[in-house]
């Protein structure tokens, strides 16, 4: 197994260059370069040292990761033969994606690597712009870069941007996160006499500038919390302030307790703009549950009892855990595969566990989910009829029953055998697959639509709701229906 050296020929010209790294070349009969678009390799070259590119392994390709795997792979079929001296731009292990290639080979035993010098372009890019790093910053590869990946409270420095179209596409990328003229900084050839850096808006970023593999973007922090408002930071940092001692009187003195109430109107606000297909309205009312659930991370945060982190592993590992046909080996072909491998998932959880089935199934917020919840997992355990007719039958009993309390039982008892049809209610529903829940918001929402247009006949007519008859009221609502159904 032959050797591959690999030296960086810095950010500038030769003056840059390291005196050790200047020798190796000088010794070496031909050195593969990257690229000759540099401004070292003309000067190196009337210096005599012979240079091999892989520029024409660029003009193969209509991306970059192509391009970079065929170079490494080059190299390893070259080094086979005899030791090979290949040389890059910058710092061999700064930004340079076909040496992190050569890296993995020699991790699996194909190539013994010498790393050697090299300026990275890292050192004139923070002289140029005159930041200190130790504020916190990111290297990204334009190539490569997501929204998410951006940090908007640091320095983040983009490399790779090479031409319009990967200047077009981390400018989009970035205008997810930062307003449109938020400044952007692109320096070329740092360090080198023909340094030079343009602020421009972040909009005209693929529009004014003249792009070069020399070229680095800089963005700027966004200092104010106001400019961060897309990150979860921000936000989590918003809610902080709220409870802390300089924040808001309310905010203090919340609990998990106080706070209950507030998620489950939250939660029932954003189902209604879910079944009204408000978009806007959906995106206002996530907002308000994730700041509940932001809210009593903070609150356990100020007690010292959990953080948001703490949220986060627990949700994340429970959704490896329960997924195993996307993060292991098991199979699902449907959705119904996927609910019971999820359910057996359950069920060895709780295996060994003290207590009933029927634990957790409670939401307080509704009985009718609590119910449906309660059959379901009785059912799961083979406590049900074999199919409707049972629970029809049930049905007809109860509704016996609670007609005669109606007629001769007191309070109690007619509360208790209602409750009891409500119950059958409910099991039918799951017979027929259908929400209880839902399908009791739904009337509501019929009954709130079709009162609302009786409201603005009687307006339009008499005035009064004591003007009309039932018969002429009910009119207005036979309306409503044809209206509907129109």
């Amino acid at each position: 197994m032959n050797e591959i050296t690999v030296i960086g020929l810095g950010a500038s010209g030769l003056d840059g260059l390291p005196l050790g790294v200047y020798r190796k070349l000088k010794n070496t009969g031909l050195v593969h370069v990257r690229t000759a678009d540099h401004p070292v390799i003309a000067e190196l070259e009337a210096e005599g040292i012979t240079f091999r590119t892989f520029d024409d392994v660029y003009r193969k390709h209509d991306t970059f990761p192509p391009v970079y795997r065929e170079i490494a792979d080059t190299l390893l079929a070259l080094a086979e033969k005899e030791p090979v001296m290949y040389a890059v731009p910058g710092h061999p292990l700064v930004a340079e994606q076909t040496v992190q290639h050569l890296v993995e080979a020699e991790r699996e035993g194909q190539a013994r690597l010498h790393i050697e010098g090299g300026q990275s372009f890292l050192d004139p890019v923070f002289n140029a712009l005159r930041i200190d790093p130790i504020d916190g910053f990111q290297l990204l590869d334009g190539t490569e870069m997501h929204r998410d990946d951006v940090k908007m409270n640091q320095h983040v420095l983009i490399a790779q941007v090479y031409d319009a179209f990967s200047a077009s596409d981390v400018k989009l990328t970035l205008m997810e996160k930062y307003s449109d003229d938020h400044p952007v900084t692109i320096v070329t050839a740092a360090g080198s006499p023909e340094e030079k850096l343009v602020t421009v808006p972040l909009y005209e970023l693929d529009r004014t500038v003249e792009t070069s593999n020399l070229m680095t973007v800089y963005i700027p922090p966004a200092d104010r919390l106001e400019g961060r408002l897309k990150e979860w930071d921000a936000f989590r940092e918003i809610v902080r302030i709220l409870r802390s001692p300089e924040g808001c009187p309310w905010d203090r003195e919340q609990t998990h307790e106080s706070l209950r109430k507030y998620m489950i109107e939250e939660a029932h606000e954003l189902v209604q703009a879910i079944d009204d297909g408000d978009d806007d309205g959906i995106i206002g009312e996530l907002g308000d549950v994730l700041l509940q659930v932001f809210l009593h991370a903070q609150i356990g945060e100020d007690d010292g009892y959990f953080q948001m982190e703490d949220v986060l592993e627990t949700v994340a590992e429970k959704m490896i855990r329960r997924h195993p046909h996307v993060f292991g080996d098991a199979d699902a072909e449907d959705a119904d595969a996927v609910v019971s491998n999820w359910q057996a998932i359950k069920e060895k959880e709780k295996a060994g566990s003290a207590g009933s089935v029927l634990d957790g199934q409670e939401r307080y917020a509704s009985s009718l989910l609590t119910s449906y919840n309660y059959q379901k997992e009785a059912a799961r355990h083979g406590f049900t009829w074999p199919d409707e007719a049972g629970a029809w039958e049930k049905f007809d009993e109860e509704w016996q029953e609670f007609r005669q309390a109606a007629e001769n039982g007191g309070e109690g008892e007619r509360t208790d055998e209602f409750g009891d049809v409500l119950f059958t209610l409910v099991n039918l529903a799951r017979y027929y697959k259908v929400s209880p829940e839902e399908a009791m918001a739904g009337a509501n929402r019929k009954f709130r639509r079709r009162f609302t247009h009786v409201e603005e006949r009687v307006r339009e007519g008499r005035g009064r709701f004591e003007d009309y008859t039932l018969d002429e009221l009910d009119a207005f609502w036979d309306e409503a229906k044809r209206l509907e159904r129109m």
